[in-house]
C-alpha cells in the first residue's frame, strides 16, 4: 500500500501592499519632502524668501506657471510648512490643508474666508471665549449678523436654520464644558440652509473625531494642543476641500498674512509622529481619573463624554472614539474651593493650556472664560467651583494621588490654606 503523498508546506502569504498608508505611517511618512542632501529627518528651511535663476524664472513662479514645489515667499509658503499642511491632510482625511501662526488665527481665518457684509452665521453658545468674541463682537463689526444656539439643543438648530446662513461654527466637545453637538444633524440643517459648517475639532484630535466624515465642510485646529503636544510653539491648521482652500482660504491667508514659522511646522511635523502614541494613552488616564474624581466627596459633578452619567455619552460613543483628553468638575464650595484645590496641588501645574504632556488644570471662570461675563458663564454651565483638567503622560497613579490629597487640602479649609501656601513655596522653590 503506497503512502498519500506529503503536499509540500505552503509559503505564508506576503501581505498585500495597501493603496493608503495607515493611520501611524501617515503620522511618521506624510507630506515627506527630501531636499537633493537626502537627509533622513525632515529639513528645516529658516528663510523669509527664496531667489531666482532668472527674470522669467521670477515672472511665471508669480504668475502661478512654475512648478509645485516652487516657493517664493516665506509667508505664501515653506517646504517644512507644507509637509506639516500635507501630514494633517492625511491623517484628517482632507483634500487640502493650510497651516497658520495659532489656533485662533485658524479660527478667524476660517470665518471670515468665508463671510461678507450681509452674511449670517449661526454657532453654538459653548465657545472658548476668544471664538465667542470673533463671532459676537468682531464678525458684527464687518456687517455680518449672528446668533447664538444652546448647542446640545438641536430644537435651537433647527429654527435658526429656518432662515438662509453662510456659515455655521461649533466645538464639540466643547470648552469647558464639554458639551457635544450633533455634528451629522447640524450639518444636514446648514446645509439645507445654505451655510457651511466650520467645526473647532481640538478637543477631540483627529484621531478621536473626523468631522469632514459628519458632514462638516471645514475643520480647523489649535496645533498648539495634542499637535504639538509638549508645550513648545504655538500654531494653527484649517482643513476642507481644495476647492475652499485654494479659492477662498488661500487668498485671505496670502495678503493677511498670519504665516506659521518654518520653525514651528517643523516642531508640529515631530509631534505629529507621535500623536498616535500619546492621545490614547492621555484618553485612557482621563477616562481613570474621571471614575476617581465622581467618587469623591468635595466634588459637586463631573463631565466627561465617555462617563455613564454624561447627558450625551450615546452621541459621544457614536460620534467619537474615545472620550477625550480632558476632565471637568466642578467643587462644592465654589471659587474659594476651587482655588483651595489648585494651590495644594504638587504635581499637576497650574495653566490655561491644554493637550500637553505635562497634566494642566486650570479655573475657567477666571481665566479662559473670564471675559464672556457672568451671566453667559451662568447660561453656558461654567460655575465658580468649575475646574478643566487637561491629562497628560505622568503615571496616572500619581496623578491620582495629587488629586485626592488636593481635594483633601480643599475640604480642610483652614488646613487648606497652609498646604496651600506650602504648595506655592514649594512650586516657586521648583
Amino acid at each position: 500500500m503506497q503512502r498519500p503523498r506529503r503536499s509540500k508546506p505552503r509559503a505564508a502569504a506576503a501581505p498585500a501592499a495597501t493603496a493608503v498608508p495607515r493611520q501611524a505611517t501617515r503620522l511618521v511618512r506624510g507630506g515627506l519632502r527630501r531636499s537633493q542632501f537626502g537627509e533622513t529627518n525632515e529639513a528645516m528651511f529658516l528663510t523669509s524668501g527664496f531667489v531666482y535663476g532668472s527674470a522669467e524664472e521670477a515672472e511665471g513662479a508669480f504668475a502661478g506657471a512654475a512648478r509645485p514645489d516652487r516657493y517664493i515667499y516665506s509667508r505664501f509658503g515653506n517646504p517644512p510648512v507644507a509637509m506639516f499642511e500635507d501630514r494633517l491632510a492625511a491623517l484628517e482625511g482632507a483634500e487640502a490643508c493650510r497651516a497658520v501662526a495659532t489656533g485662533m488665527a485658524a479660527m478667524t481665518a476660517a470665518m471670515l474666508s468665508l463671510v461678507k457684509a450681509g452674511d449670517r452665521v449661526v454657532a453654538s453658545r459653548a465657545l472658548f471665549g476668544s471664538c465667542h468674541w470673533v463671532i459676537s463682537t468682531l464678525l458684527p463689526r464687518f456687517g455680518v449678523a449672528t446668533e447664538f444656539v444652546d448647542g446640545a439643543d438641536l430644537n435651537q438648530w433647527e429654527a435658526a436654520l429656518k432662515r438662509p446662513a453662510t456659515a455655521v461654527f461649533l466645538e464639540t466637545p466643547a470648552n469647558p464644558t464639554l458639551e457635544l453637538v450633533d455634528l451629522r444633524a447640524v450639518a444636514k440643517l446648514a446645509h439645507r440652509a445654505g451655510a457651511r459648517l466650520v467645526v473647532d475639532n481640538v478637543f477631540a484630535t483627529p484621531l478621536l473625531q473626523k468631522p469632514l466624515e459628519q458632514g462638516a465642510d471645514v475643520v480647523m485646529y489649535s496645533a498648539t494642543k495634542h499637535i504639538d503636544g509638549q508645550g513648545r510653539t504655538l500654531g494653527g491648521a484649517v482643513l476642507g476641500s481644495r476647492a475652499y482652500v485654494e479659492n477662498e482660504l488661500q487668498p485671505f491667508l496670502r495678503n493677511t498674512g498670519p504665516a506659521l514659522s518654518p520653525f514651528n511646522a517643523w516642531v508640529m511635523l515631530k509631534g505629529l509622529e507621535t500623536l498616535h502614541l500619546r492621545v490614547p494613552a492621555m484618553n485612557a488616564a482621563a477616562a481613570k481619573l474621571a471614575d476617581l474624581l465622581a467618587a469623591q466627596k468635595g466634588v459637586a459633578r463631573v463631565l466627561y463624554p465617555f462617563r455613564a452619567d454624561h447627558p450625551q455619552r450615546r452621541l459621544a460613543r457614536r460620534q467619537m472614539k474615545g472620550g477625550g483628553t480632558v476632565v471637568t468638575f466642578s467643587l462644592k464650595g465654589g471659587k474659594a474651593a476651587a482655588f483651595r484645590f489648585l494651590n495644594a496641588l504638587r504635581l499637576i501645574d497650574i495653566s490655561n493650556n491644554l493637550g500637553d504632556a505635562k497634566s494642566l488644570v486650570t479655573h475657567p471662570a477666571t481665566t479662559t472664560h473670564s471675559r464672556i461675563g457672568a451671566e453667559e458663564r451662568a447660561r453656558l454651565g461654567i460655575d465658580d467651583g468649575m475646574v478643566r483638567l487637561s491629562v497628560g503622560l505622568e503615571d496616572p497613579q500619581d496623578l491620582a494621588e495629587d488629586l485626592v490629597q488636593a481635594l483633601q487640602a480643599a475640604a480642610g479649609g483652614g488646613r487648606g490654606k497652609r498646604a496651600a501656601r506650602r504648595s506655592g513655596q514649594a512650586r516657586r522653590r521648583a
